[in-house]
């Protein structure tokens, strides 16, 4: 099974974490949806998003492992590297808690410039704008066939737009 994480932040320290699993790379639809809402979030600190992400995510795992037994890959919102050195972002620290036993897929929507070597940008549908994907655990050109692969002939594959979509509809 295949997760992708996004979270959502409001009222200053709660977050909204959605993860939808799904088996098929090319289906519309997740076969599973698992969310959180966690108080006391971190701040924002500039060049350490993880420190305010990762345990959003980590906490919304943990529980997702009790239900799902094989996960093959986990795509976030975000670089893997903040630099051309491995400097770890959100996806490197991510990887690095699950002891390199699940690659990482990071998608982000925006270039982050002191990355050059360990990103590829991908096209999708007719925009003119790449996505930008990065990735520990898998070969690059894997995880951007596995991306471009994904449901939907727009920039931002179905499931990842919908999850962006979920992390905004708090209850």
């Amino acid at each position: 099974m295949n997760l992708v994480f996004d979270t959502y932040y409001f009222d200053g320290n709660r977050a909204n974490t959605i993860c939808l699993a799904f088996e098929d790379w090319k289906s519309a639809r997740p076969d599973f949806e698992f969310s959180e809402i966690k108080n006391g979030v971190e701040e924002y600190i500039p060049g350490q998003f993880y420190k305010r992400e990762l345990p959003c995510i980590v906490s919304l795992l943990e529980k997702i492992k009790t239900r799902i037994q094989k996960i093959s890959c986990i795509i976030i919102d975000g670089f893997v590297y903040v630099d051309d050195e491995k400097g770890p972002g959100l996806g490197k620290h991510l990887y690095d808690y699950l002891n390199g036993g699940i690659p990482v897929i990071g998608v982000a929507k925006t270039n982050f410039a002191t990355v050059e070597h360990y990103k590829l940008p991908l096209i999708r549908g007719m925009s003119a704008n790449p996505l930008y994907i990065s990735s520990a655990g898998i070969e690059m050109d894997m995880a951007s066939d596995l991306i471009r692969m994904m449901h939907g002939s727009y920039r931002i594959p179905t499931l990842l737009k919908q999850v962006d979509h979920l992390t905004r509809q708090i209850n």
